[in-house]
């Protein structure tokens, strides 16, 4: 069976039993702080586990794309080891519970996919007496076949009777198939979720018992396809093969190798498909990680060229049943894979030429992982890797205290304890509905309070005037936009007979909108009625901002291409900046081309209009979606014109004439493949235009000329300069070849050696150098110590010949000492060091000394 058919399979066959088919969430998690991806698929259920929110189906089916990096080591190396893997899940959430569970999966693994029962094992929970019996009376799997596992092996969370977490927790069982030779492989997980832990060893029922399972895709497709490891299933292999074409070897050759550098740009594709771009950071840092360790790899192997991102289209083409959204963005995503591998491998000589170094020796020092990952791009747990290969230690803990706070974290995917945790707004789900959004029609309204959220607690009853931290009330219907989508929150107020809100803020929060701010006059109470009032005039500007940001998008697709697509944006009052997918620096030409398209479109006054559709329907209408983002079945569709089609929920001007000026100020990186247009509009454009109208008359007139000669008389007087600078260098070459000489002159013999000490009337630092260097060549052996005083400042030069080194004149050791008289201080090699000091007034006395010491060390 094809891999894509096993999923459709599944899907397929839970729906029959009454689930909801449910998309895959995006890989990170939205509002949900506790993973840094989505590691199972039960996470976009946690609302449902927890039986808080509204629930619409009680049954639910998908197919997770998932990423786990906390056995990262092990990818290559074990047959089914994978950083992303597709997860096969039925859930049950108050509904169907242990016998369904395990007579479906059994139904399914026998009749749809054909295994043998005599080739599968199961495990249970060794206290949990019914699953056995379902197991062993009901299927009728003999008790040989069925062992009975600890609470570390079948338990979930792992260990939780006796080590917690406190919170909703059950036993688990799980499908193993028997291979050929003797091995087995785990193919399912049944997770039955039906108690909550209150202490060591306490466990109570719970009320609504719930059920979480997970089949992994390719571990199940390896098995119905006869191959010995997930990197052999028709997904993968392509892939593999792929790689190994395109690095000139063969997968016997180097498997584990091509095996990392496939499955590590699978994973890479997904995350930049969502808009997760390498960066030092959360999960920027774990894709940087993986892309870099699948470039290392291609570099060990021989390749010292990005070549890795040509990758991107047979792993698009081999997952294009599953995801064809993916085909969508390929042009980007490689584009980005380039950009990231092109600056890795120009430093990646470097940082090899000093790891081998370091492991000549049987530690790599924490100072030298340090500047392995600072200045050479490796991460730490990529140089750990290749420490742990050469055999050599690597001392992590001196490497921790070099980076001080900014450790970085490398995200293993797992669960963390905080999971089901529940704060105020988790609360409120169970007794509040939603806030009813308003505010696309009206800029004001009345409104009741429903819920005070003040410390991060919830208010039973009111709260006055005085409260030193920033409030938080939820009403049951809004005006205020809640920042999502790039738009900032709405600001404004909320008042009533006696009672004054600033609100400074707007959130949005699992559909609640959360009115942050101070209260000015009285007390906030639940239950009261006020009006909720907008600052008018700021949305205004952030609507003509908003809109701007959907003109631009498609001035982008017209000039660039339809590669660049949005990366992310930020709307405030007349003010954005649109992150978009490109690979190299839009050309000032082009970026007027933008702006010509963007502002046209303003002049046409271009109708804009929305209309709410179901998701499919959307798409198939050609409207384009913000890849990362999780959409409902319906979707809001915001169109201008005939040229813009976006899903977006937010607010927007009514016709794009009134955006007024659209104008772009600057354009530059985010990231490896990602640019950045910052641009004003309305207002802050006009005011912007005549500061620059403002600046060009100001330059005009003080070269005297009229602005439209400005370029010619810059030309002008920029040649002006560089012929007074030419006739100036050749006045101070002759005056040197007189200091010159006249220094020489005047210098001290200390046997065949002289020595010049002196100073220098208005000569800088860098001319002092070249000074002491056009004496060191007209005089051999020769020591020089030269000074100049600079306003409150003192340069002092040191240099002596290599020869004068031998007999004890060391110019560092001489400057050194010299410096303290004038208050500084400074340095160097042997033959040459240089410094300064604060106190000119001492010049004189630090020259004498400077004679003392070389007289000394020379005659000595």
């Amino acid at each position: 069976m094809k891999t894509d058919e096993l999923r459709e399979t599944y899907l397929d066959f839970f729906e029959s039993k009454g689930c909801v088919r449910r998309p895959s969430d995006l890989l990170v998690p939205l509002n949900d702080q506790s993973v840094l991806f989505t590691p199972a698929g039960m996470n976009q259920f946690k609302e449902q586990f927890l039986g808080i929110g509204k629930t619409d189906f009680t049954r639910a089916t998908t197919c997770q794309k998932c990423i786990r990096t906390g056995d990262i080591e092990n990818v290559g190396v074990t047959p089914f080891h994978m950083t992303f893997f597709e997860m096969l899940g039925n859930f049950s959430f108050g509904d169907y519970f242990k016998r369904d569970a395990i007579h479906w999966a059994w139904e399914f693994v026998t009749q749809k996919l054909g295994i043998d029962g005599n080739r599968l094992t199961i495990s249970v929970y060794e206290d949990d007496d019914e699953a056995f019996g379902i197991w062993n009376e009901e299927i009728k799997v003999p008790s040989s076949r069925i062992r009975r596992c600890d609470e570390e092996d079948n338990f979930w969370p792992a260990g939780a009777p006796t080590h917690g977490p406190n919170g909703v927790c059950g036993p688990c069982s799980e499908i193993f198939v028997q291979l050929d030779g003797g091995k087995e492989v785990e193919i399912w997980n049944l997770v039955f979720t039906q108690f909550n832990r209150v202490g060591v060893k306490q466990l109570e029922p719970l009320p609504s018992k719930n059920i979480d399972t997970g089949m992994g895709l390719e571990r199940t497709a390896s098995v119905l396809q006869g191959v010995d490891s997930v990197f052999g299933i028709d997904i993968l292999k392509p892939i593999v093969d792929a790689a190994g074409q395109l690095l000139g070897k063969s997968p016997d050759e180097e498997m584990r190798r091509l095996r990392r550098i496939s499955e590590h740009l699978r994973t890479v594709t997904f995350c930049m498909h969502e808009n997760v771009m390498p960066s030092n950071e959360k999960q920027g840092y774990v894709v940087r990680r993986l892309l870099r360790r699948a470039v290392l790899d291609a570099y060990q192997l021989g390749t010292d060229e990005a070549i890795l991102h040509q990758l991107v289209t047979p792993i698009v083409e081999a997952m294009k049943a599953g995801y064809p959204e993916l085909a969508k963005t390929a042009g980007g995503v490689a584009g980005s894979i380039k950009a990231e591998e092109e600056r890795f491998l120009n430093t990646i000589d470097r940082g090899m030429s000093l790891f081998e170094s370091e492991a000549k020796g049987e530690e790599i020092s924490g100072e030298a992982a340090f500047k392995l990952h600072s200045t050479y791009g490796f991460p730490i747990e990529l140089t750990e890797e290749l420490a742990q290969q050469r055999g050599v230690k690597l001392d992590r803990e001196a490497y921790e205290q070099s980076v001080k706070q900014h450790a970085l974290d490398s995200g293993s995917g797992a669960f963390t304890k905080e999971l089901f945790n529940v704060g105020p707004i988790q609360t409120l789900k169970s007794t509040l509905p939603t806030t009813e959004f308003v505010g696309y029609d009206q800029q004001s309204g009345k409104a009741t309070i429903k819920a005070i959220i003040a410390d991060n607690q919830l208010v039973e009853d009111s709260v006055a005037t005085g409260h030193e931290s920033a409030l938080t009330i939820v009403l049951d219907r809004t005006p205020f936009y809640g920042e999502s989508g790039g738009q900032v929150g709405d600001v404004g107020m909320l008042e009533a007979d006696g009672f004054r809100f600033e609100v400074q803020d707007t959130q949005k929060t699992d559909g609640y909108h959360l009115h942050v701010g101070h209260i000015r006059e009285g007390s906030a109470k639940i239950g009261q009625e006020v009006t909720a009032a907008i600052d008018a005039e700021r949305r205004l500007g952030i609507q003509r901002a908003h809109s701007a940001t959907h003109v631009l998008h498609a001035g982008l697709h017209q000039v660039l291409g339809n590669h660049a697509t949005q990366a992310g944006s930020k709307v405030e009052d007349d003010l954005l900046r649109f992150d978009f997918r490109h690979d190299k620096a839009v050309a000032p030409e082009e970026l007027k081309r933008i702006e010509r398209f963007a502002n046209d479109h303003v002049m046409q006054a271009d109708a804009i209009g929305w209309a709410v559709h179901p998701i499919e329907e959307a798409r198939k209408m050609g409207a384009q979606a913000l890849f990362g983002e999780k959409y409902g079945d319906s979707v809001r569709v915001v169109s201008m014109g005939s040229f813009s089609q976006e899903f977006c929920g937010g607010c927007h001007a009514s016709n794009t004439g009134m955006i007024g000026p659209i104008k772009i100020v600057r354009e530059e990186s985010v990231s490896a493949g990602v640019r950045r247009i910052s641009a004003l509009t309305g207002r802050r454009a006009l005011d912007h235009l005549r500061e620059q109208e403002e600046l060009l008359s100001q330059a005009a007139a003080r070269v005297k000329a009229p602005p439209v000669d400005l370029p010619k008389r810059i030309d002008a007087l920029q040649q002006e300069i560089r012929d007074l600078k030419k006739a100036a260098s050749k006045q101070q070459s002759a005056a040197n070849k007189d200091v010159t000489a006249e220094l020489l002159t005047n210098a001290l013999t200390v046997g065949d050696a002289k020595i010049v000490v002196a100073e220098l009337e208005g000569v800088g630092p860098a001319d002092l150098r070249k000074q002491s260097d056009v004496l060191k060549s007209k005089a051999s052996p020769v020591a020089l110590f030269l000074a100049s005083r600079e306003n409150e400042k003192v340069h002092l030069v040191a240099a002596v010949s290599k020869d004068l080194v031998g007999k004890g004149l060391h110019a560092g050791k001489w400057l050194g000492k010299v410096a303290e008289v004038v208050g500084g201080k400074g340095g160097g090699r042997p033959d040459m060091a240089q410094g300064g000091g604060k106190d000119p007034a001492k010049t004189p006395e630090a020259l004498t000394l400077a004679k003392e010491i070389a007289t000394s060390d020379l005659k000595g």
